[in-house]
């Protein structure tokens, strides 16, 4: 998915990882949340569903399956069938509850507190504590610069907490 184009299905992970960002007119990315096995993504939900442009980009995190669900099936099936209904209405509100957690990390708390989060959340939906990351990937979602991302990554692990 990419800023500005139509999505014309809803795809649900299987297998794999998909991180969602947003991005200003300069380039400059921000982290949203991830996608993991069983989830959707709120944006291709309303995309979707009100012919809506997108205004974020998905990008693959390690190999991923999807399966895709055409938009005319979506209407059918809010109505038809219950599980399906809820399964939208519980990914609206999680996705909801992630960007109402990204605010308050932005707005309330410092930046190695805003980065344990991130690299927790990575690892949670890599279900591993090993995480292949460079520096410049953290410093593209969280927004910081190199050298705050390298001082911070280092204050931490000199605290024994990465």
């Amino acid at each position: 998915m990419n800023i500005g184009n139509y999505i014309k299905s809803m795809p649900i992970v299987l297998e794999g990882s998909i991180k969602v960002i947003r991005e200003d007119e300069e380039g400059h990315e921000l982290f949203l949340y991830f996608i993991g096995a069983g989830q959707s993504c709120a944006m291709s939900l309303t995309c979707c569903m009100q012919n809506q442009k997108s205004q974020v980009r998905s990008v693959a995190e390690e190999n991923v399956k999807i399966i895709s669900i055409p938009v005319g099936y979506m209407d059918k099936w809010m109505m038809k069938y219950k599980t399906w209904k809820n399964f939208i209405i519980n990914t609206y509100s999680m996705r909801f509850e992630e960007l109402l957690n990204t605010i308050d990390l932005i707005a309330f708390h410092n930046m190695d507190e805003r980065l344990i989060e991130y690299l927790k959340e990575r690892s949670r939906i890599h279900k591993s504590n090993k995480l292949e990351i460079t520096h410049q990937q953290i410093v593209f979602d969280l927004s910081y610069s190199r050298e705050a991302t390298s001082r911070l990554l280092k204050n931490l692990e000199r605290k024994g907490k990465v």
